[in-house]
């Protein structure tokens, strides 16, 4: 099997100075994959990303908001689409290192698509808040809907686009609401705690693309034994219904309990769990045709190296094993980049997996509510009965 790592240092570019959104923790984890000898594996091509073009970023983005992007940083009163915010920081060079987060992207799914590689990956990337003609959510070009938006070009007829980021996919929702080739799928902290604020179970499809967009709200609080219990309760049945010839996978790594920056208490034992399930359901349902990219994620040291570095291996090949230790040089390393952190010793939280899988009538807690509003809203639309466990 071939798979494909899209990588070069000048992704680190993509830097908003003194940020959550620093690019540290993507240098954490392509050292750590490095150290445990990932990028080495027999059939792994590395492939160094070209910037998207204008053309490329115009499938998705207006032309208005990439001259502001240009121009921003070199205007210290810029204001407008979502830019020169404590948000969405300016800074030099901005079009030239978001452009390039989306060519990593773009080479990625082309790897795939192309039948070069069966699986292909981008830990750079994931930057899914970004809309047509704003920047949001630390995101300035929305690198999913850019790749997808080019699959689509080439003739692509079903994309299903799997989103376990703890933020709601909002922006590549939004730029697929009535395009009926794309299916997004976002389990996400409901939006009544947490950015962007949508995400509701309501939100299935425009007019043309009704079922098209899938979202699951989860309480706060919701760990891995309830995350994967609404997974398995919802994401399956609706990606089999809609028969996709690829999956895209974002999977930020902000659900962990020790993020700053939200409320889910997943362990990287929970996120590893989470993304086998998307490949398993690649594996199923499309021959194994998967796109990964990285995502949110601001335990720069404690959590998103390892959760990522599951992330290359479940791309590139066997599972790495949860308890595999840390090699020291890359303790060392992450203890100089940034200093004052725990630093982990090994690849696991000794987190618990296992979970009992939904049943009709489990709606005592406000999870099984969740999962249920979620089948009752968009399981009709593709031929499903929200109340048949096989379903």
């Amino acid at each position: 099997m071939t798979s494909t790592v899209v990588w070069s240092d000048a992704l680190l570019g993509y830097d908003m100075g003194d940020h959550p959104l620093n690019p540290v923790r993507v240098e954490l984890t392509m050292a750590l994959a490095r150290d445990l000898g990932v990028l080495d594996r027999p059939g792994v091509e590395l492939v160094t990303p070209a910037p998207a073009t204008e053309a490329e970023l115009l499938r998705v983005h207006r032309r208005d908001y990439l001259d502001a992007v240009r121009a921003a940083p070199d205007d210290p009163f810029f204001r407008g689409y979502g830019l020169n915010t404590p948000d969405n920081p300016v800074f030099d060079h901005m079009h030239e290192a978001s452009a390039l987060i989306c060519g990593a992207t773009l080479a990625a799914a082309r790897a795939v698509w192309s039948g070069r590689s069966l699986r292909a990956v981008n830990v750079a990337g994931g930057l899914h808040h970004a809309m047509p003609a704003r920047a949001a959510g630390f995101c300035v070009y929305d690198d999913p809907a850019v790749a997808i938006a080019d699959l689509l070009a080439q003739g692509a007829e079903r994309i299903a686009y799997v989103d376990i980021d703890v933020h709601h996919g909002d922006g590549v929702q939004e730029i697929f609401y009535d395009d009926p080739r794309v299916l997004t799928v976002s389990l996400h902290e409901g939006p009544l705690t947490l950015f962007p604020g949508t995400g509701y179970v309501e939100e299935t499809g425009g007019p043309k693309a009704e079922g098209s967009a899938v979202n699951v709200p989860l309480p706060p609080g919701t760990g891995d034994t309830g995350w994967l219990r609404a997974f398995h309760a919802v994401v399956p049945s609706v990606v089999r219904a809609f028969r996709p010839q690829l999956v895209v996978l974002q999977a930020g790594a902000d659900s962990h309990r020790l993020d700053p920056l939200a409320n889910l208490r997943l362990t990287v034992d929970g996120q590893r769990a989470a993304q086998l399930a998307v490949r398993a359901l690649a594996d199923e349902v499309c021959s194994g045709r998967l796109v990964a990219t990285g995502g949110g994620g601001y335990a720069l040291v404690e959590v998103v190296p390892r959760t990522w570095a599951h992330l290359l291996a479940m791309v590139t090949g066997e599972p790495l094993d949860p308890a595999t230790p840390l090699p020291e040089s890359w303790r060392a390393l992450a203890a100089a980049r940034v200093p004052g952190r725990d630093v982990p010793s090994t690849l696991t939280d000794g987190g618990d997996v296992a979970y009992t899988p939904w049943q009709p009538g489990s709606d005592g807690d406000r999870l099984d509510q969740a999962i249920m509003a979620a089948r009752r809203a968009v399981f009709p639309l593709h031929g499903l009965d929200p109340h048949d466990p096989r379903d």
